[in-house]
């Protein structure tokens, strides 16, 4: 059973720093693209940054500059390495990822883990 597992969460200050994981498993035969996406309180959800097979980032407007995505392949591990951290960066975070087994391709997602920037 395919399942990815966040942590890292926690509470930062403004300007500070924060690296979550996301660490997928179970009967993988390819992760053709994992990403982060958060969700702040009366907000939508919304795209945050995405990292592809070949190590291609894109990242939405609103992190660029301060957020990047490192990965460890060897343990289909993917992380979000948050700099420079901002009140409105306050959100549920969560990972998904596109993944190919035995049954064909399909999304998940992990359970999401808080982040709270507060001086």
């Amino acid at each position: 059973q395919v399942q990815l597992v966040e942590s890292g969460g926690g509470l930062v200050q403004p300007g500070g720093s924060l690296r979550l994981s996301c660490a997928a498993s179970g009967g993988i035969s390819r992760i053709y693209a994992m990403g982060w996406y958060r969700q702040a309180p009366g907000k939508q959800r919304e795209w945050v940054a995405r990292i592809t097979t070949d190590g291609i980032t894109t990242y939405a407007d609103s992190v660029k500059g301060r957020f990047t995505i490192p990965r460890d392949n060897a343990k289909n591990t993917m992380y979000l390495q948050m700099d420079s951290l901002k009140l409105e960066d306050t959100a549920a975070y969560y990972c998904k990822a596109t993944i190919t087994t035995a049954y064909g391709v399909a999304d998940y997602w992990g359970q999401g883990t808080q982040v709270t920037v507060s001086s």
